[in-house]
């Protein structure tokens, strides 16, 4: 059986809320640059090729003119802070900055073209089209966008859905200052607390104690959770060492508050939530762009290596079939990101009445639940590249990344989580189809301690140095080390 914490009344209330997936400020941001970017330099070009390529034929002048002129507006939207998402939200400031930015820039132009004496080379009714056209493409880009972040943060997909631990006078302190932070992102779940006597409150500033720090573990596996701020001083080091001993496994922010530190370090040390001073301990990995781009790779290249292996997968179905009655596919449970369980499509290589869709036996050496066929394709890995449909598809797996490890897998009666401390930080990342562990000889049969707890050091190494790199060397290395099969059954 699984094993799950039974959280408290006000904890279940909050995992049984919807929560929607979060999209990432920094990310929108960036989108939003270059749709400003593509806008600008589209609109200058349709003007001139409209009016003056037609009239004067085509000269690189303009599009080299147009190209300044973007790039100048690009910067000068950055510099009004025009590609904050908390302006975004807004309507007269944003508007009023957005006129005035774009305003300065034709007056810059206009005043650059008039000391190179250039001025009279531009029509001008192009730069004036340019300007207005320019202008309404904007604002009405600017209020489309509105909408859609109105709405976004209606479904709370912009909010960063926290906790705090410390249920006492600094906590309640902490979160009264961030209520009072204007346009916050911060959504405040509650409070957990590890003390029982009259210092840990049952309330703080209007929210609920959620549970102990234990709890923290199993309510981010069943809602999510985006930062986890400590109220208590730096002082109290050792309960906060004792603490992050058992959070760090999280894919979350973890940082300390510093609002009631007398110790104070330069500006810089400090990353803020609002004016409220906080130490960054821990963050989440592969976020952002690096999510993004981890993404794209998983899905173009899963793709590309799904078409070409599809002539190979379709003999093996047809092996599979001829080989012993049953499915060619087979389902299995697997522990994926934040430990949630998810199935992985398999080539099926047990015979179908003793299939095992938990992995709660291992397979070993000469299994008699393993066919001919599935002899082969185990030892190769084959029974594995089904797993390009949760890829492609499903996107709950990677092409690179630690190996999705079974829901019961054990090593002698301990579960792999038991054996090895900080298991489930591997779970900070999506799994992949392959990994550093496994093209570095850690893959197959669980036979010792040494190898899970080596398979977990690889993959943390992998988790905290990812790059597309990294995964691009970790993909061609993989036909190699498949060449090794002493451990594969």
């Amino acid at each position: 059986m699984e094993r799950r914490r039974r959280l408290s009344a006000a904890a279940l209330a909050v995992t049984n809320q919807k929560v929607r997936k979060a999209y990432s400020p920094i990310v929108i941001a960036g989108l939003v640059q270059l749709a400003d970017f593509i806008l600008i330099a589209a609109i200058g070009l349709a003007v001139y090729l409209c009016y003056v390529a037609r009239l004067d034929g085509f000269s690189w002048f303009y599009p080299i003119s147009i190209l300044c002129v973007t790039l100048a507006s690009v910067t000068a939207f950055q510099a009004a802070d025009l590609y904050e998402v908390q302006m975004f939200r807004g309507k007269l400031r944003q508007m009023t900055r957005l006129i005035s930015a774009w305003t300065l820039v034709f007056l810059l132009f206009i005043g650059v073209s008039f000391f190179l004496k250039i001025g009279t080379s531009f029509s001008r009714l192009w730069l004036s089209a340019y300007f207005v056209c320019g202008l309404t493409g904007l604002i009405a880009g600017r209020l489309l966008l509105r909408s859609l972040i109105r709405r976004w943060a209606r479904e709370g997909r912009l909010d960063r859905r926290t906790v705090i631990i410390g249920a006492d006078e600094n906590g309640e302190k902490l979160i009264e200052l961030l209520k009072t932070q204007h346009d916050s992102d911060l959504d405040i779940l509650g409070v957990f607390d590890d003390r029982n006597d009259t210092r840990s409150l049952d309330t703080c500033a209007g929210l609920p104690k959620l549970g102990k720090i234990d709890d923290i573990v199993e309510f981010a596996h069943r809602t999510r959770i985006d930062l986890v701020l400590f109220a208590m001083p730096i002082s109290a080091e050792t309960r906060i060492l004792e603490m992050l001993k058992k959070l760090w496994v999280l894919p979350v922010d973890i940082r300390l508050s510093a609002h009631t530190n007398k110790l104070r370090f330069r500006p810089r040390s400090y990353s803020y939530l609002g004016k409220v001073p906080t130490l960054d301990v821990f963050e989440a990995p592969i976020t952002d762009w690096d999510q993004v781009m981890k993404s794209l790779f998983d899905h173009v290249v899963g793709a590309i290596l799904l078409i070409l292996l599809s002539p190979l997968m379709a003999l093996i179905a047809l092996a599979i079939k001829l080989d012993s009655p049953g499915p060619v596919l087979f389902r299995q449970k697997r522990f994926g990101f934040n430990n949630q369980r998810i199935d992985v499509f398999k080539f099926r290589s047990l015979y179908h009445d003793q299939a095992d869709p938990l992995a709660s036996k291992v397979v070993t050496k000469n299994d008699p639940r393993v066919t001919r066929v599935g002899k082969f394709i185990r030892k190769s890995s084959i029974d594995e590249l089904p797993q390009l449909f949760n890829v492609v598809f499903k996107s709950n797996l990677s092409l690179v990344g630690p190996r999705p490890h079974a829901v019961q897998g054990k090593w002698k009666s301990r579960l792999f989580d038991e054996t090895v401390d900080g298991y489930f930080a591997r779970h900070r990342v999506k799994p992949g189809i392959t990994g550093w562990a496994q093209i570095n000889g850690w893959r197959g049969e669980v036979d010792s301690e040494e190898k899970i707890q080596k398979r977990v050091e690889f993959d943390l190494y992998y988790i905290e140095n990812w790059s597309v790199l990294f995964d691009t060397y970790i993909l061609l290395k993989t036909p190699i080390a498949l060449l090794k099969t002493e451990n594969a059954y």
